[in-house]
């Protein structure tokens, strides 16, 4: 499969879906801004706000315990959850204007920049550990070095597609010494375990689902190859120029949420065993893998997601140099931070 223009044409239908999203309606309606209640508070009564609630982790936690839901009643808003599989339907949904909120992995940052995708990133959202390339136990594939020429199973434009290509990189591999097959994890899955695939790059929980009940191993992750690839929090640009008290709310939610893990860690890994469908060592070893995060993105993200981008741009991968910064803003973050200080 050739991968730099399998690439292009998720891109291009990327930003295709930008100018229907002109044509369509956006999932917080046509208000134009948040009034005052009254009471110090602006009001944002009417507005629906769509979430990306598939992910094991703060999104999850604050989805059942309530969080969003307490947050965004302050201002009279409603949410609409939507569980998605990957970061190339995230963007989708950004695009068309029927998501408000995501976690995304780094390359979708990178591949929704390209795209010109309306969006910022808000804080990071995990260490983003979790991606790695797995093969079955007894195949001879032991390192990345080994892939050349195999095929392998991931969905394009995800943190784990930018995961082979780093990692084939560091092996002075290219994408186009691969056979990259674009399948989402419940597809992958299939194909992986039915030897279709000599390897599956994907993300937690999956990951350790296969390495702990199925006996999969991992040859490379982000550690093993020395890259900081976090995940991020992001929202759509429109939906924060018209709503940012309700983006520190998202962020106030999703801090609560992260606190709660942190302090009940092993209630949290019952809660998210239940409502994945996991065993309860596969949740505890995919927390450990990929670190939820709720922070400021750092010089350190910032430079990483740049050597990131570069090497998508040697590769072929996308056509033109981005300034990873340039959908950084942290001034949510720093705001939903103290205003929990401060409660």
């Amino acid at each position: 499969m050739k991968t730099a223009r399998a690439s292009l044409l998720i891109l291009s239908a990327l930003t295709a879906l930008i100018v229907l999203a002109a044509c369509g309606q956006s999932s917080s309606g046509n208000d134009p801004g948040q009034a005052n209640n009254g009471s110090g508070t602006k009001s944002a009564e009417g507005v629906v706000v769509s979430i990306e609630s598939s992910q094991i982790g703060p999104i999850l936690i604050a989805k059942e315990k309530g969080y969003f839901e307490e947050e965004f009643a302050k201002f009279g808003a409603t949410i609409n959850y939507q569980p998605l599989q990957s970061s190339s339907q995230f963007l989708e949904g950004i695009a068309a204007g029927r998501l408000d909120f995501a976690r995304i992995g780094y390359i979708g940052t990178i591949t929704g920049q390209t795209a010109a995708i309306p969006f910022l990133s808000i804080s990071e959202g995990s260490d983003g550990a979790g991606d790695g390339i797995l093969v079955q136990q007894d195949s001879p594939i032991q390192s990345a070095a080994d892939l050349k020429g195999k095929k392998i199973a991931v969905a394009k434009g995800s943190s784990s597609w930018g995961l082979i290509l780093r990692a084939l990189d560091k092996e002075g591999l290219k994408a186009s010494d691969v056979e990259m097959i674009n399948l989402q994890p419940d597809e992958a899955q299939s194909a992986f375990q039915s030897g279709k695939v000599d390897a599956w790059a994907v993300w937690e929980p999956a990951r350790s689902n296969q390495v702990n009940n199925f006996g999969a191993k991992v040859i490379a992750d982000s550690k093993s190859i020395g890259a900081y690839t976090p995940g991020y929090n992001i929202v759509r640009s429109k939906f924060a120029e018209e709503h940012p008290d309700l983006v520190v709310a998202y962020l106030k939610a999703y801090e609560r949420a992260l606190r709660w893990e942190n302090e009940n860690l092993d209630e949290a890994i019952a809660l998210l065993a239940g409502l994945k469908k996991l065993d309860e060592e596969t949740v505890r070893v995919s927390i450990a893998n990929n670190v939820p995060l709720n922070l400021p993105i750092s010089d350190t993200a910032n430079e990483s997601q740049q050597r990131t981008a570069d090497i998508l741009l040697e590769l072929g991968e996308i056509k033109e140099q981005v300034d990873v910064t340039a959908v950084v803003d942290n001034t949510f973050i720093t705001r939903a931070l103290e205003e929990l200080k401060a409660e």
